[in-house]
């Protein structure tokens, strides 16, 4: 890239109401710092060294919108005493500059029975191998009841500082789950066709706008596709997207894909760290699991950059909305050429964990691209001692 040509990365965007100061976003990646449910000083400042290094908005993930919906017995979770946690952790990555966003979610049929203290809620009763159990069908009941957990907790989050509220529709978290005909088999008006499947997720949607009124930017981070066979489609993601903002109740989308359980690599792409993945698993019997069948059922996908960039085109193609291009996305000239192809924001995840600082070097002249080498070993630190970058921490810096 010429140095004489302007780089549209690092000019403002008004995403709502709210002004970022550049189009770099640090999606959201589960650092493993949070304890007891609640904002670690380690978590603040993981957060604030992407801020200092020139983000433009950083977000904290994932934070649970009610005790039911956790996966790790220390994950995060809307409950009275996380609030001064959530508002210091806004009030710093605000000193630096940075605007400050959360995702919020709930995992539904995979979260974990011994940490939620029973089955886990879901579309439908489906077996999950994560619990080792069914879970159990929502009722209309638990519907209304989720609804308003997402609502309050997005006002809640907007109330502590955060400029950015995330609504986590991928994955294969609950929301995502209603999409996916593979966790949905539902008989009612939330089952069988996509316009019912989505019929839950545009309903929290609607929830949190108004519950969020106009303070903070609201968006989804939606699925365009499962990545496996009777999963979502990437057709049906389209209709999707196009009924979210026909609805009205989104600043932008960010695109991603993949079902935590069913193709969790297609949503990471390079090495599949099986080693350091059986050894952080917990029971015994799981550890046995993972060696004998984790190479059957776990697919690799290899890394290439912007490997969600074909996918999302299509959804460019057939939105008005602001969009975030997500996934693999480590190159100055990527993030550029996605720029000018119309997408809104680039968010990074992995490419920021190696380097905190690439915004500012990249703006400087001084690197063109993450040294991110895709090996995920990231991954598997999130389990150990929070998620990190093992090349970080061997090698000095360029």
């Amino acid at each position: 890239m010429s140095d004489a040509t302007p780089l549209r990365a690092f000019t403002p965007f008004q995403l709502g109401p709210v002004r970022l100061p550049n189009r770099l976003v640090k999606c959201g990646t589960n650092e493993g710092l949070s304890r007891g449910g609640l904002v670690t000083d380690a978590l603040i400042d993981w957060h604030r060294e992407m801020a200092a290094g020139g983000v433009g908005m950083t977000t904290l993930a994932y934070c649970s919108v009610s005790a039911d919906g956790r996966t790790f017995r220390h994950q995060l979770w809307m409950h009275d005493a996380a609030m001064p946690g959530l508002a210091r952790f806004a009030d710093a990555i605000h000193a630096e500059g940075a605007r400050a966003a959360i995702q919020l979610g709930h995992a539904g049929w995979f979260a974990t029975p011994g940490v939620i203290g029973g089955a886990p809620i879901g579309p439908s009763r489906t077996f999950s191998p994560r619990g080792v159990c069914f879970s159990r069908a929502a009722s209309a009941a638990d519907l209304d009841r989720l609804e308003r957990d997402f609502a309050d907790a997005a006002r809640r989050v907007v109330e502590a500082g955060f400029d950015g509220v995330e609504i986590h529709l991928g994955h294969g978290y609950l929301l995502a789950q209603f999409l996916c005909p593979y966790n949905n088999k539902r008989r009612d008006e939330y089952g069988g066709s996509i316009e019912n499947r989505a019929r839950f997720p545009r309903r929290v949607l609607r929830a949190v706008r108004e519950a969020v009124a106009g303070r903070a930017a609201v968006w989804a981070k939606l699925n365009m596709e499962d990545g496996f066979a009777g999963g979502m489609t990437l057709a049906e993601g389209v209709d999707v997207a196009r009924w979210i903002e026909a609805d009205g109740s989104v600043d932008a989308l960010q695109l991603t894909g993949g079902h935590t359980t069913r193709s969790p690599f297609f949503l990471m792409r390079g090495d599949l760290p099986l080693a350091g993945m059986i050894e952080n698993e917990k029971s015994a019997v799981g550890r046995l699991g993972m060696r004998v069948f984790a190479k059957m059922l776990i697919r690799p996908y290899p890394f290439s950059e912007a490997f969600f960039r074909e996918s999302a085109l299509r959804l460019r193609a057939a939105l008005r909305l602001p969009l975030m291009l997500l996934g693999g996305v480590n190159r100055l000239d990527t993030i550029e050429q996605a720029l000018a192809e119309g997408f809104d924001l680039v968010a990074m995840g992995r490419a920021l964990i190696r380097d905190p600082d690439l915004p500012l070097r990249m703006q400087r002249g001084e690197l063109t691209a993450s040294r991110c080498n895709h090996c995920n070993e990231c991954v598997v630190e999130m389990e150990r001692t929070g998620t990190r970058c093992v090349l970080r921490a061997s090698a000095p810096p360029a």
